[in-house]
């Protein structure tokens, strides 16, 4: 019986742990959750040119051995180890022994004596052996043989040098949906891959004899896809239909950019919302209880008066610290992310993870900074320029952005209205929004229409699509996340790329410029159904965001709050011990 509680203590603390090395890292670094893929849709459509798609980092790494390379999800599959039945315990000890000596000099150096430095030093040291194969060198360059999987390669080799087309029974030529998948090593200078890039849409041409291709680009591949259409414009409008970006990272997202900038900001009922978000998008289940406790313990000040000199010095020390000494020993030796920083972040962000001009780290780092100042000169200071002229050559455009999640919690502004990942106005190129606690004004909201941009504002009042780089040609959906790319969403961005004449979102295959999705599956967020966006269906946020709740102004206001919040918890206390309802 001991036996058996000590294993189940073991499996509890290595969880345990394991939650703790991804809270820090994800929090302190921003990291990507995973994404889903749909073809219900798009098996279903046909298009005369061959269409491209480029996504994020989701695409698995393997070293010169065929070795899988440690990626930051795998910490998230100790979660659901267990010691009797899993074959890598010897892995899971590593990880609580360097756990163990992460957290000793935390506590005596930083709590006693406020000697931080043996911290980082440790930190850096432990983490960087598990990633240690994922990093680029100090160059930006792949090191120990690291890349796309042998089997990747041949497959890229075999659609790039074959026609992969079938034809109908009236002998016209349809290209296959998703045959053209370019798989790339998404960690790599978004300039660098853009070169390749262009080889592959080549190589594409050549083997189906088409004159041209349409793109669609989620995420990291955004980056990439820009990158292309700045360094050959000429050959993008020779060769490329369309071009339609989902999920867009190219402008900045405020998870990555504000982590690595040093913008940190405490919010439990900020956290309280991303935990609550992610359970509804079936990330994790997440006990009720657990969300009303957190509630109750920030509104009724018990946080405040425990943490209080966290937020003020610890939360600075510990995750300010561990951000500057983490980056360059998990994800910023990455150009592509460093490609998802704003350009108002830059500046910053650079003296954050290298020190300033005359540090030693900008010189041991020269090769790396290059790449990313190169990067940030002819993609990321020109978006919009690229972006028009792309579309002034001829190439047809498209944005999909979506929203109504609450963004990464340590973000300063993580009251944006978001994808989880990057805010509305960043994925969808210049939309006005208001905030998740309040919407555009009447007063905006009665300008904008008397100046005749009425059909541009959303039923929620959230978003005013007038002032995007591309209103006509951007869609909004509420209710799917960064990380979920749906069936409606493909089946929209197909239809842009592959379409003789610029798609808009009065002849699109969505009901409205505004739509709303809902899920069908809760283990499956690709499948589900859309709807036109109207003031009834609208508010399809997880939770309720109210000002006057998280940030009471008065003493009174101070009051309600804490008193109200306690009796919901006492409430949801009851309800769990005598199991009601």
């Amino acid at each position: 019986m001991f036996l058996q509680e000590d294993k189940t203590m073991k499996r509890t603390l290595k969880k345990a742990v394991a939650l703790v090395l991804v809270l820090v890292l994800t929090m302190s670094l921003g990291v990507s959750a995973f994404a889903s893929h749909g073809t219900e849709f798009i098996s279903q459509s046909k298009s005369d040119i061959p269409i491209i798609r480029i996504s994020g980092d989701g695409e698995q790494l393997v070293d010169e051995n065929g070795n899988k390379v440690f990626h930051y999800k795998d910490f998230a599959s100790i979660l659901d180890s267990d010691d009797e039945e899993d074959a890598e315990g010897e892995e899971d000890n590593a990880m609580l022994e360097a756990t163990a000596n992460i957290l000793m000099p935390f506590l005596i150096d930083g709590l006693l004596t406020d000697n931080w430095e043996p911290y980082y030093e440790n930190l850096q040291n432990e983490i960087s052996d598990l990633f240690e194969n994922s990093l680029l060198d100090k160059d930006g360059n792949a090191q120990y043989g690291t890349g796309l999987r042998p089997e990747r390669k041949e497959y890229i080799e075999k659609i790039r040098h074959n026609d992969q087309a079938w034809r109908t029974s009236d002998g016209q030529k349809y290209y296959i949906q998703d045959r053209y998948y370019w798989r790339y090593d998404w960690r790599l200078d978004p300039i660098e891959t853009a070169a390749e890039f262009k080889l592959f849409i080549d190589d594409v041409l050549a083997s189906t004899g088409c004159s041209e291709v349409g793109i669609i680009a989620t995420c990291l591949g955004t980056n990439v896809v820009t990158a292309y259409l700045a360094l050959y414009p000429e050959h993008a409008a020779k060769h490329v239909r369309g071009v339609a970006y989902d999920g867009s990272v190219v402008g900045g997202a405020e998870m990555l950019s504000e982590a690595i900038s040093g913008k940190f900001n405490i919010d439990a009922a900020a956290i309280n919302r991303t935990l609550i978000d992610c359970g509804a998008i079936g990330m994790f289940d997440m006990d009720g209880f657990i969300n009303t406790t957190l509630e109750m313990l920030d509104r009724t000040g018990v946080l405040d008066a425990v943490l209080g000199v966290t937020k003020e010095w610890i939360y600075y020390k510990l995750v300010e610290g561990v951000t500057s000494a983490l980056a360059l020993s998990t994800f910023y030796t990455w150009p592509n992310y460093w490609a998802c920083v704003s350009p108002e972040d830059y500046d910053t962000a650079i003296e954050y993870v290298f020190g300033d001009e005359n540090s030693a780290k900008r010189t041991e780092y020269a090769g790396l900074i290059e790449k990313l100042d190169n990067y940030n000169t002819l993609v990321r200071q020109r978006v919009p320029e690229i972006l028009t002229q792309a579309k002034e050559s001829g190439i047809n455009i498209g944005i999909i952005s979506k929203y109504g999640f609450q963004t990464l919690p340590i973000c300063e502004t993580n009251y944006l209205v978001s994808d989880q990942f990057a805010s509305v106005k960043r994925s969808s190129f210049g939309a006005t929004t208001g905030t998740i606690y309040e919407d555009l004004s009447d007063e905006y909201i009665a300008e904008r229409t008397e100046a005749g941009y009425g059909k541009y504002i959303s039923p929620d009042k959230q978003i005013d699509a007038s002032t995007c780089l591309f209103p006509d040609s951007t869609w909004f959906i509420k209710g799917s996340s960064h990380s979920n790319w749906s069936d409606w969403e493909l089946r929209l961005l197909y239809e842009i790329v592959s379409s003789e004449e610029q798609m808009t979102i009065y002849d699109s295959c969505w009901p409205s410029q505004f739509v709303v999705y809902s899920y069908d599956n809760d283990e499956d967020a690709t499948w589900g159904s859309i709807e036109a966006m109207t003031t009834e269906n609208c508010d399809t946020e997880n939770w309720e965001a109210e000002e006057r709740l998280d940030n009471p102004k008065d003493m009174y206001g101070k009051l309600f709050v804490a008193v109200s919040s306690l009796i919901e918890w006492l409430l949801e206390l009851m309800r769990k011990v005598f199991k009601i309802g």
